[in-house]
């Protein structure tokens, strides 16, 4: 059995269910590489952005592993002037999370999330559970109750 990471408890909390997916990585596995181990359709495994405004308010943008967050759509879709992705050394001190294993769930503080529009394709989706080697899968419905998220078009 697997260690169940914050995500996963706090998950259990809100009493929504997930599937839990675990897999042998280095920190160096793409979002493409990780969808092909987990056998995964890479339109519904999505990558979790954190980024910062001209009014250095901080954003969260989740997206497909296999497309690019667009920053000027990104911008649009939380009324920023304008976007750009934070520096990796920011990443933990902001989120508690390190690159490649960031979730939208369970964060430090709750930013204001975007989720792309193409997960309402789906029954669910799969994303980080909060560290590298570990993902959860669930309806894009739970996640937006449980962080509020909001769909856009942002790539």
């Amino acid at each position: 059995m697997e260690q169940k990471t914050n995500v996963m408890r706090l998950l259990d909390q809100a009493k929504i269910n997930y599937k839990a997916y675990y897999y042998e990585a280095d920190g160096t596995t793409t979002g493409q590489e990780v969808a092909a181990i987990l056998s995964q359709d890479p339109d519904q495994v999505f990558k979790t952005l954190v980024t910062v405004g001209k009014s250095r308010k901080n954003y969260v943008f989740v997206v497909p592993v296999n497309q690019e967050l667009n920053l000027k759509k990104a911008a649009e879709a939380v009324m920023e002037k304008s976007i750009e992705m934070i520096k990796s050394k920011e990443l933990l001190p902001l989120t508690g999370y390190i690159h490649g294993g960031c979730s939208p769930i369970g964060m430090k503080k709750q930013f204001v999330t975007c989720v792309h529009e193409t997960a309402i394709l789906f029954d669910t989706i799969i994303f980080s559970a909060g560290k590298i080697g570990a993902q959860v899968e669930l309806s894009v419905g739970d996640l937006e109750q449980m962080i509020g998220a909001k769909i856009a078009d942002i790539v």
